[in-house]
């Protein structure tokens, strides 16, 4: 796998967790240590994203 298809595969999974995120907060049945879990993947593989990037 290239380094640019790996980055384009992290950016699908960020994008995929943006939305899981913006629907967990909709969503009265999540608890806000799941929604907090997610959000720190995010962060995890914006800052692997930005790593690759660079």
């Amino acid at each position: 796998m290239s380094v640019e298809s790996h980055v384009q595969e992290l950016r699908r999974k960020h994008q995929s967790l943006s939305n899981a995120i913006e629907a967990a907060h909709r969503s009265p049945a999540m608890d806000d240590l799941a929604i907090a879990q997610m959000k720190k993947e995010k962060l995890r593989l914006k800052e692997e994203i930005s790593r690759l990037s660079h």
